[in-house]
């Protein structure tokens, strides 16, 4: 980020509620007709070219390849292909590094949308070309540091530029049936541009622009671009306009446009041939980057190889001694029984924390280098009894990858209370689950007591809430017990080690009376875990053949039940038992429920909203859905060659009122679903599907749902980023805060994971259905390394709490 290779980069994940300013590709969702998407452009040469490399790799090794790599590959076709007998394990990580790069890649469009370089518009070839080749740099760079996740964010960054090219130049019109190589090449010349004052255009005859370019440019092949203005008409004369409503520069001699961004652009009868050739091009610079980083990166950049992260979140003031030496047994238990096969976690993250010290991360995918480190933590000092559990926490969260276990080990109140807000925006964010292993202290230490004092219990009703509370919202649980059995519980971190985990059942109930729930159980799924939290509540559990097996008894004929403090584990015997499961739980006291088991059939989604004018398309939407309307999501569903999505359903946690959706099928894997109007209150997604058996002629039925609890808001929150940040430089983010119902003070709220200096109004004044606007300004030290990456988070809570949203910007 902080270098000028890697500058460009700057990737803000926003709640994108304003129209785009300019036109390209379409980013997500081509509606009504065949036209492609920069989403499928990145999708398929991602596909194609990781299918390249798996080729290669196993022709060299002597084995046999059959997969024909063309335009069907999938996430599970492609997975099954490279790794034989772990495409269940691969094949949903795979898809979600897909997703997170052509999502980046759509993004362009709003953080640089009147930036013509990087949209080759207005001729400006050179600095296009500079941003294409800065971006390869930084992806290269990235993957030298082991920061796969900046690398896939700028590598979705640099394929936006890269294919518009495509699109807004006339290379395609020129002949052109192959991609323009020296865009990935700075060190050769630029030849044969349209100079300034060549005219390349002449005015389309009515609506047909087929023929607008002149005839000299086309023989002589003259690169030109279209130019695209907003705001003016004006342009150098005779040159061509992108076209289209938006640009208004269309409207004056030489009217009409040369853009291909879709079927129905001026010269949309070239779309398809662009796209292609777009395709070809991304893969080209694909392969510069393979080329550098050796095939086994490359296939860790895209997500090949991702499997499970193994992440801790670890409390070292002094009465966690036993806790940390739990967290070095269970982890080195991990890694020794996992290493080498393809369950062995792909990433490795710790952080301490301490009082008032936070980190340092560390961040590895070497295993021995994640044991030295674990190894190295001891217990001491504190201070006063709170600890900075949430911001060790807040840390964690912003390194991990998306849909990540984390798991934080802590005796000790929370001292940063107040960062709740900001973590549980994160968690939904990031979709991560967060499990609080909470031991308690009184019999163990006497740690800032004085050694005549009596020992206390540090976790008082109330700081257990807080952590039950986060760990809820996020799908994971809170673990709550005495130091002595913590060796017991920690064997749910080895259940969460296992990649390809899906959740069939989720749900927190406070009980007013005895209540049943039920989870189809399908044949692909394996290593089926019941987890109830909460004290000690009685439960059954009922097979699709009728047999029971209540909490009483740790041996029976539906499986082994552990209990350790306030967690029941069981592990489910589900040999010829797929079907409808029930669970009956009477509890006097809140609880939780969760039963998860290991499948390649599972669903990853993203909310997404309107564009705007430019295309109506679709983009992400990082921020919490706007409560009262209607709600689209883009949703990918990996695991099997042939399936098919038959509901999708918002569910309130309360478990009534659910909210059904439509669902379109957009082709592979992807669906987009639309429901009319958001659940009240916080709610998880259900999905059901059917896939074709390999040995039945009827259809597997499936059921899934999402782990982290969502919720709408009548809060909008937007950003936009005003350059780049530098070292010891300031930088501006503008923001607004909207709302259609409370009027009043709204308390704003700002974030960023690194502590540097921040500055912004602690509030904003709103009248009911208005809007504020406010800048924060962040600033780096002059000290801070090159590739550093930074996460801002921006909130407003409505007046008396009653309503929140907030915005993410990450820096990279």
């Amino acid at each position: 980020m902080f270098s000028s290779v890697t500058a460009h980069a700057s990737l803000l994940w926003l709640t994108l509620l304003f129209c785009p300013l300019t036109e390209t590709f379409k980013p997500l969702i081509s509606r009504g007709d065949d036209s492609l998407t920069h989403r499928d452009i990145t999708q398929r040469a991602i596909y194609r070219k990781t299918g390249q490399v798996c080729h290669a790799m196993a022709t060299a090794q002597g084995q046999n390849w059959t997969l024909p790599i063309d335009d069907n590959l999938t996430a599970y076709t492609l997975s099954r292909a490279c790794s034989p007998g772990a495409s269940s394990l691969l094949a949903p990580a795979f898809q979600s590094v897909v997703i997170l790069i052509y999502l980046s890649n759509a993004a362009v469009d709003v953080l640089a949308a009147l930036s013509a370089p990087h949209h080759f518009d207005d001729e400006t070839f050179a600095e296009g070309r500079d941003l294409v080749a800065q971006g390869a740099a930084a992806v290269k760079a990235a993957v030298n540091r082991r920061d796969f996740l900046s690398a896939r964010i700028s590598l979705g960054f640099a394929c936006h530029t890269l294919q518009d090219f495509y699109s807004h130049s006339n290379w395609i019109e020129i002949g052109n049936t192959v991609p323009f190589s020296t865009l990935i090449r700075p060190d050769t010349p630029l030849d044969n541009l349209a100079g300034p004052d060549r005219a390349t255009c002449k005015n389309c005859k009515g609506g047909d622009c087929s023929d607008n370019l002149l005839p000299e440019i086309l023989q002589e092949e003259k690169l030109t671009s279209g130019y695209f203005s907003l705001v003016s008409p004006v342009k150098p004369p005779g040159k061509c306009s992108h076209g289209g409503f938006s640009d208004r520069t269309s409207k004056q001699d030489p009217v009409g446009g040369i853009n291909k961004d879709d079927t129905t652009a001026s010269h949309g009868h070239l779309h398809l041939r662009a796209a292609q050739v777009a395709i070809n091009a991304t893969m080209e610079l694909l392969e510069d980057i393979r080329l550098t980083t050796g095939d086994k990166d490359f296939l860790r950049l895209v997500g090949m190889s991702q499997s499970s992260v193994l992440c801790f979140v670890v409390d070292t003031t002094g009465s966690m001694s036993d806790d940390i030496t739990e967290a070095k047994r269970v982890s080195f238990s991990i890694i020794d029984l996992k290493r080498g096969t393809q369950e062995e976690p792909s990433e490795y993250i710790l952080v301490p924390f301490n009082d008032p010290d936070i980190g340092p991360l560390i961040r590895t995918s070497d295993a021995d280098i994640f044991k030295q480190h674990i190894n190295k933590l001891s217990a001491s000092g504190g201070g006063d009894i709170p600890e900075m559990s949430l911001s060790g926490l807040l840390l964690a969260l912003t390194a991990a990858p998306a849909s990540s276990d984390i798991f934080v080990f802590t005796d000790a109140p929370a001292k940063d209370a107040e960062l709740k807000s900001t973590v549980t925006a994160l968690t939904e964010s990031t979709k991560s689950k967060v499990t609080f292993m909470l031991t308690d202290s009184s019999r163990s230490a006497r740690r800032r007591q004085g050694s005549g004092s009596p020992p206390s219990n540090r976790l008082a009703e109330a700081d257990a809430q807080l952590y039950r509370d986060l760990a809820q919202a996020s799908g994971g649980q809170a673990i709550e017990v005495s130091k002595s059995s913590l060796p017991q519980a920690t064997v749910i971190i080895e259940d969460s080690s296992t990649p390809a985990l899906v959740t069939l059942l989720q749900a927190v109930r406070t009980p007013v009376r005895a209540e049943n729930f039920s989870f189809l159980l399908d044949e692909l799924v394996s290593n089926v875990m019941l987890y109830i939290t909460g004290s000690s509540p009685a439960f059954t559990l009922y097979s699709p053949t009728g047999e029971a097996q209540s909490h009483e008894l740790s041996e029976g004929p539906l499986g082994t039940i552990q209990r350790v403090g306030n967690l029941q584990r069981m592990q489910v015997n589900t040999h010829n038992r797929t079907g409808l499961w029930e669970i009956t739980i009477n509890s006097t006291a809140t609880f939780t429920v969760k039963v998860r088991g290991q499948s390649s059939i599972n669903f990853l989604f993203n909310f997404v909203e309107a564009f705007g004018r430019a295309h109506g398309d679709l983009n992400l939407k990082q921020s919490r859905p706007s409560a009262g309307k209607s709600a689209s999501l883009l949703m990918s569903v990996t695991g099997s060659e042939s399936l098919r999505v038959t509901e999708v359903a918002l569910v309130p946690v309360s478990g009534s009122g659910a909210v059904k959706g439509t669902v379109e099928a957009l082709g592979g894997e992807d669906f987009l679903v639309t429901v009319d109007e958001l659940p009240v209150g916080n709610f998880i997604i259900h999905l059901r599907g059917e896939t074709s058996g390999a040995s039945r002629s009827s259809p597997i039925l499936f059921h899934r749902q999402s782990s982290t609890q969502l919720r709408a808001s009548r809060v909008a929150v937007t950003a936009s980023l005003n350059g780049t940040l530098e070292p010891g430089a300031a930088i501006t983010v503008p923001f607004t805060v909207e709302t259609n119902t409370t009027a009043g003070s709204y308390t704003i709220r700002v974030r960023n994971d690194r502590g540097f200096s921040v500055s912004f109004p602690s509030s904003v004044t709103l009248e009911a259905g208005g809007r504020a606007e406010g800048t924060v300004t962040l600033t780096a030290p002059p000290d801070t390394p090159s590739g550093t990456d930074v996460t801002l988070t921006i909130e407003a809570e409505a007046p008396g709490a009653t309503d929140s949203n907030y915005v993410v910007i990450s820096f990279v």
